[in-house]
């Protein structure tokens, strides 16, 4: 495939390095940047369009779709952007959980705002199996506050929300990737992965030709499947992410 293919979170760490990777096999990448100051920083690693907004804002995040939606048909999305903020709850301009918000909520509300393109690719980690989907507490309102348990919990949703859209748009791939422990700003200088390995899989998917990359449906890290957390495949834990985030997002996905 010879597309264009939306990397979000992609000005630094493995957002940035898909989108290169991708940029470097010909394809047609747009960036998305948080605030315009990293965008202009970005712009001088790649001459490439750059959608700028907040995912922990909902207007921002409606602003982005709308940014993307201006610049023609995507062929992929890479839903890179995600956040782990250590220290105590905090809430968004929009009275919501932090880490729920950026990694769940915005890229549901993304996939319900951008013509659902023939390849989607979320984000997750290895921490997802030790998280929960509380579906009547998805932001720790009533739990007891952990902000490595939130982090946990929203990639265990990125799972199930992938396999949700792969149910829901069966003429698109949708997989949830685990990139492993890479050696970013947020994995560490001790992390055993590098940067490339760790984009390898999501530049795979959204950009290869190849039968086995063509496949729906599937958890994956570094180009293995793996076994989906029990939780994120329950079909009612899904349509309850699913009917969750519609409420709170104020959007319904398109018909498939």
């Amino acid at each position: 495939m010879t597309g264009t293919v939306l990397v979000t979170g992609s000005t630094a760490g493995i957002g940035l390095t898909t989108a290169e990777m991708i940029a470097e096999a010909g394809h047609r990448v747009i960036l998305h940047a948080r605030d315009y100051e990293r965008a202009e920083q970005v712009r001088s690693v790649l001459d490439v369009p750059v959608v700028v907004g907040d995912l922990a804002s909902l207007a921002e995040t409606q602003a982005v779709a709308e940014a993307v939606r201006s610049l023609g048909a995507i062929d992929a999305v890479v839903h890179n952007a995600g956040i782990y903020e250590s220290g105590a709850r905090t809430e968004t301009v929009d009275g919501l959980e932090r880490t729920f918000q950026v990694n769940v909520l915005a890229p549901y509300l993304l996939t319900a705002l951008i013509p659902i393109p023939s390849r989607l690719i979320y984000l997750s980690s290895g921490m997802a199996s030790e998280g929960e989907i509380v579906l009547d507490d998805l932001q720790r309102e009533r739990r007891r506050w952990s902000a490595t348990g939130a982090y946990q919990d929203s990639k265990l949703c990125e799972i199930a929300l992938a396999q949700a859209m792969a149910r829901r748009f069966p003429k698109s791939v949708v997989t949830a990737v685990c990139p492993g422990w890479v050696r970013t700003r947020m994995g560490g200088a001790g992390a055993p992965t590098d940067v490339r390995t760790g984009s390898a899989t999501q530049v795979w998917l959204a950009t290869s030709d190849d039968p086995a990359a063509l496949r729906s449906g599937r958890f994956m890290r570094h180009m293995r499947e793996l076994p989906a957390p029990a939780a994120a495949t329950d079909l009612s834990i899904q349509d309850g992410l699913l009917e969750t985030c519609t409420r709170l997002s104020g959007a319904d996905l398109p018909n498939p």
